[in-house]
């Protein structure tokens, strides 16, 4: 494995957390290696990665992938110390947005969503993420593209959650038709969605084209319900599209989510509907 191959990801200079923790785990790699008598060039070698990437993760410039912090508890007979730092590593990994949208997502015990542009992040394949992430005009490296897929793909976690929360999601029949990706990929995405719309805690419905007018013209609706009573509701055409617990903000976007399912096509005509978009193809 020569240099080429980075032992991890950029850290976000902004995550001020992140930095703190990517900041500890760099410098107790340093002290680990310092405290063998091993120079850094010759711990790069040892472990297959360049002497200037080693001063990025002791650094705390570079997230370390999990094979590395594994790799150098081995090499720097750390016990476990460094092995150990993956957990906290997994979780800054990813972008403090992301992070701060999935914390909220595993806390959910109810969660519904509108979505009129794209397929949602939480039922997208990764091959369709990763062409979405290509094609954003945002400029990403790959490490980067990477990291944000990987990011989306992990918020997946919550279909795992046991108990499982009620999940219902609304996607517009033109993001179903446009074929991400190319049309193998495209094929993939409707059979995922045929496959999350079978179980049990999920509810997947279209909404035709030709519904005509409905309260999700203006942008994307999501609303939140958690175990202790409260609620989070968004949408990107009201509020400024920012998070909003206000109990009256809440019931109206309770209510145009509400109406957005009735004129929707009902889960089992979505799933007939989804079925046909492949035997069209």
């Amino acid at each position: 494995m020569g240099e080429e191959a980075e032992p991890g990801w950029e850290a976000d200079p902004d995550d001020d957390w992140g930095v703190a923790v990517i900041t500890t785990v760099g410098r107790q790699l340093r002290l680990r290696r310092e405290a063998v008598g091993m120079r850094a060039a010759e711990f790069g070698r040892v472990v297959g990665y360049g002497e200037d990437l080693v001063h990025k993760v002791e650094g705390g410039k570079r997230i370390p992938r999990p094979e590395f912090l594994d790799k150098a508890d081995e090499v720097l007979s750390a016990g476990g110390l460094l092995a150990a730092m993956k957990e906290d590593v997994a979780k800054v990994r990813y972008p403090k947005r992301v992070r701060e949208l999935a914390d909220m997502e595993a806390k959910a015990v109810e969660y519904g969503a509108y979505v009129g542009l794209s397929v949602h992040g939480l039922l997208q394949i990764p091959e369709h993420a990763r062409a979405l992430f290509e094609v954003s005009q945002s400029a990403y490296t790959e490490d980067q593209s990477e990291s944000l897929v990987s990011a989306r793909m992990a918020r997946k976690s919550i279909f795992d959650r046991s108990p499982a929360p009620a999940l219902s999601f609304v996607q517009e029949e033109v993001t179903l038709r446009r074929k991400v990706g190319g049309t193998m990929v495209w094929r993939q995405q409707l059979e995922h969605l045929l496959g999350v719309a079978q179980l049990r805690n999920v509810t997947l419905q279209v909404m035709p084209t030709d519904s005509g007018a409905h309260p999700g013209l203006s942008g994307k609706i999501e609303v939140l319900k958690f175990g202790d009573g409260t609620a989070l509701g968004r949408s990107e055409g009201a509020y400024n599209g920012r998070p909003t617990t206000d109990p009256r903000h809440l019931r109206i976007l309770e209510l145009r989510y509400s109406t957005i399912r009735a004129q929707a096509l009902s889960p089992r005509e979505s799933a007939a509907f989804i079925e046909r978009l492949l035997g069209e193809a």
